[in-house]
């Protein structure tokens, strides 16, 4: 599905699919989790399809403009992201001592959201909420 949906996306922009932004797509849709460009392109790099760094990074560009992919959050190594297509929304906390990703939902959150989006007679259509601190393996560490 999610082939369709970037297939049509690129295609309504004027691009073409290439193969080097279809094997992006692949891998990303390859596995779960969270991710950084970098590591994306060392998997793509190992595989049999090759792509350059710019190839990777213009796609996930791409991606994310087409609502498949999502950035979480920027942190000290750079931008983290995660496939968003087909997924359950939630919210972050980042560990800022290991980099752990806790996922999350909150209905409250969701909720106070709504409440104040009705407040400020605003249509909210996204958020993105990442709350920073220490996770429990770091706080037992901490110095």
């Amino acid at each position: 599905m999610e082939n369709k949906i970037f297939r049509n996306f690129i295609s309504n922009k004027g691009l073409k699919l290439t193969k080097e932004r279809l094997a992006v797509l692949n891998e990303i849709f390859s596995f779960r989790g969270h991710f950084e460009p970098e590591q994306l392109y060392l998997r793509i790099k190992d595989s049999e399809i090759k792509a350059s760094r710019a190839s990777v990074y213009r796609t996930l560009n791409l991606l994310v403009e087409s609502g498949l992919v999502g950035k979480v959050a920027r942190t000290e190594k750079g931008n983290v992201y995660e496939q968003t297509f087909g997924q359950e929304h939630h919210d972050h906390m980042i560990c800022d001592r290991c980099g752990a990703i806790i996922e999350f939902c909150s209905q409250k959150i969701e909720n106070l959201q709504d409440e104040l989006c009705k407040k400020n007679n605003f249509d909210g259509t996204s958020h993105n909420l990442v709350i920073r601190g220490l996770c429990k393996k770091c706080k037992r560490t901490k110095r």
